[in-house]
């Protein structure tokens, strides 16, 4: 493994340390957002597009650092630039802060991983592979999944660049309108005074609906299985 692909891999980890040293997770909260909603509305405000193009790149920080933080972004989106304008901009930085991350691993210790891998590791990406994008629209769409964990599995099983950054985009788009959609609301509920959990984000009706898209998503890779299983046998009566 040579220094170039291994010194990504050792900044990312050193930042991701330092972030947690400096607790800078406390202000990814909504209890934060509150606080400091005044201030953050002005920025938008006076600021326009550097504000927007500093949102990405904050959330894309995030991201790639794996902070516990990407959901009250999202919310902060919406409640910042609106529905259409959040969720556009956290789309693009969810996907710009999840390539990066995937980037650094697959070129750090993907290939090492997959050289050094048992059968079974070898089996799994192996059929992680033939229909990959389909897998990983899946697990972008249920709400079941960490999203770190997300990040990182495809780049170990060796999915290519592009389907990734596809499926990733294509994948967050029904959660974030959702979340962007309650952060928009959340003006009203703070000059209420009421508080906000991220558990009245996801109703019932709601994780049926993403988890009947991530179904139709594996879709094609069922209906491959069985046009294998049920292909016609050759007759070689004569």
């Amino acid at each position: 493994m040579t220094l170039g692909r291994i010194l990504p891999l050792m900044v990312l980890i050193g930042l991701i340390v330092a972030a947690f040293a400096l607790d800078l997770d406390r202000y990814l909260t909504l209890d934060a957002l509150r606080e400091n909603r005044v201030s953050l509305l002005e920025a938008v405000a006076r600021y326009g597009s550097w504000a927007a193009i500093a949102f990405v790149l904050a959330y894309a920080g995030i991201v790639a650092l794996s902070l516990p933080g990407a959901t009250i972004m999202t919310l902060a989106g919406g409640f910042l630039f609106g529905v259409p304008l959040g969720a556009s901009l956290t789309v693009v930085g969810a996907t710009l802060g999840a390539t990066a991350l995937f980037v650094i691993a697959r070129s750090a210790v993907g290939n090492a991983l997959r050289e050094r891998a048992g059968p079974f590791l070898g089996r799994m990406a192996e059929g992680f592979s033939r229909n990959a994008f389909n897998y990983l629209l899946f697990l972008r769409l249920v709400p079941a999944f960490p999203f770190w964990a997300v990040n990182l599995a495809p780049a170990l099983l060796g999915m290519r660049l592009l389907p990734y950054v596809i499926a990733t985009a294509i994948g967050i788009i029904p959660g974030t309108v959702v979340y962007s959609a309650f952060g928009a609301s959340l003006g009203n509920v703070f000059d209420a005074g009421g508080d906000v959990h991220l558990k009245d984000v996801l109703s019932p009706t709601l994780i049926a609906a993403l988890v009947g898209l991530g179904v139709l998503a594996l879709l094609p890779v069922f209906l491959k299985r069985g046009a294998g299983k049920g292909s016609p046998v050759q007759d070689h009566a004569p």
